[in-house]
């Protein structure tokens, strides 16, 4: 874009900022797709100018406007429309008081004109305007939370260099507070991510953080049962319920009912498992479900008769296991490892170090303490393959927290839990899990035309970002 073009498109963005002309909207064309452009009913009144509001003498040439931009716009000749659709725009912005499309068609132009520019204030100018677009449509035809959701999502996919994170995590709380569990599917993924990030990172209060986490739950299940957008929905379940998920292992972010409705069921399909049966007794208690409830005391009746266990004799890892049992997960790490740092036998230390890693695994959720700990284990019992079999299980666990969960950022990371497999290989009693886990994840890896785009050879070394952080060697599936 030459400088004179630019310094006339900055002055035509700054009047309209400054005079309260309304300008620019975007597309949305992501992952997800976009609100179907259809006619909404004319109203007798809208706020905004109409074409028939117009002069006679005005009317006609405006009428051409709105033609004559569409025409380029259809080419995808961004800048001969500009001064079309703007002379169309700001003289009618309500065009005929029922289509709409003249916001997008302004939202595409200005996308344009952000994609073409690299000075970062320029950029943020465009994003203003883009933004003044989506306050128009308000203006004239209502639906603030879906415009809001529009908002948060274009800011968050496009135009991340220059928005404003704060702004866009806001955009998305109007959304689904003006939505709830009907809130449009696009907003369900980008605001998982933001939203579990700031839980995780204490940027949000335990019950700000509650209130928006069990709304986008209540989402994810209204919109997938509801038949509409299925390859959507689809895309959304493969990432935004495990972002979610990650959060149980947070006291306080999921009540009574989210775990009972969760846990009854999975317990109920599984009568007979009792890893299922432990886990979603304490599950309950960890959600602060009542003793006396009738769905605790289902779980604790099939706990107590199919899978009872002597308890160990008094003593701390007695009590880490009382803990540990009714849900008290912090509580109990911190008493697994009291009892592991009082213990002189190596075994016992490798053993008891295990199972911290495998309850910040299994039930805190945090998978940076998990890995410590499964590599103290293994420093305790180096012939152990046990602590390189969870270590590759968390890094294959990794897609949705370190990427889409579909696509590179998400294959690569079987690369470096593949590693761990082959390494508990050497183990012969978890060596054949280890073998079954390399088998079925090999499939998830990358293939050779993905490693072919990006400049990089199978068997060169690449280093996984994330939480990962580790260098591995580049396979492909193919």
């Amino acid at each position: 874009m030459n400088y004179i073009f630019r310094f006339c498109l900055l002055t035509f963005v700054i009047c309209a900022l400054t005079l309260g002309c309304t300008p620019k909207i975007t597309e949305v064309t992501q992952e997800l797709p976009v609100e179907e452009i259809v006619e909404v009913p004319k109203k007798d009144t809208n706020p905004c100018t109409t074409l028939d509001e117009l002069p006679s003498s005005l009317r006609g040439q405006i009428e051409d406007a709105y033609v004559l931009y569409k025409d380029q716009i259809k080419q995808d000749n961004y800048t001969e429309a500009f001064p079309l659709w703007e002379k169309a725009y700001y003289n009618a912005p309500a065009a005929n008081g029922s289509i709409k499309y003249q916001f997008e068609d302004g939202l595409k132009i200005y996308k344009h004109f952000y994609d073409n520019e690299s000075d970062l204030k320029v950029k943020s100018v465009f994003l203003d305007t883009i933004m003044s677009i989506y306050d128009k449509r308000v203006e004239c035809f209502g639906d603030p939370a879906y415009v809001a959701g529009r908002k948060g999502f274009d800011s968050y996919y496009y135009y991340s260099e220059v928005a404003d994170e704060e702004k866009i995590y806001s955009f998305f709380k109007e959304a689904i507070d003006g939505k709830k569990e009907k809130a449009d599917y696009f907003i369900i993924n980008p605001f998982s991510k933001l939203l579990s990030d700031k839980i995780v990172n204490e940027e949000v209060s335990i019950e700000e953080g509650s209130h928006y986490a069990n709304l986008l739950v209540e989402a994810i299940e209204f919109g997938t049962n509801s038949g509409k957008n299925k390859e959507a929905w689809l895309i959304i379940n493969e990432y935004a319920p495990t972002r979610l998920e990650n959060l149980e292992g947070i006291e306080g972010i999921y009540d009574c009912s989210y775990y009972e409705k969760k846990y009854l069921s999975l317990f109920r399909n599984n009568s007979d498992d009792c890893e299922i049966i432990n886990r979603a007794y304490s599950r309950l208690l960890w959600g602060n479900c009542d003793r006396n409830s009738a769905s605790v005391i289902e779980i604790g009746t099939a706990k107590n008769e199919k899978c009872y266990t002597p308890p160990p004799p008094d003593g701390p890892l007695k009590m880490a296991y009382n803990a540990y049992t009714e849900g008290r997960y912090l509580e109990a790490v911190d008493l697994f490892d009291d009892f592991v740092n009082l213990t002189d036998d190596i075994n016992k230390k490798a053993k008891y170090t295990l199972l911290i890693a495998k309850i910040y695994y299994g039930d805190i959720k945090n998978f940076s303490l998990s890995r410590t700990y499964a590599l103290k284990a293994a420093n305790y019992n180096p012939n152990s393959g046990e602590p390189y079999l969870l270590i590759g299980k968390l890094y294959a666990s990794s897609g949705p927290l370190c990427g889409p969960g579909r696509g590179w950022d998400s294959q690569i990371v079987t690369w470096p839990a593949i590693d761990m497999w082959e390494r508990a290989k050497s183990d012969p009693l978890v060596a054949d899990e280890a073998k079954k886990l390399i088998n079925t994840y090999w499939k998830y890896m990358p293939k050779k035309e993905d490693i072919f785009s990006r400049n990089i050879k199978a068997g060169s070394e690449y280093t996984v970002p994330c939480w990962i952080n580790k260098k591995t060697t580049v396979r492909t599936a193919d």
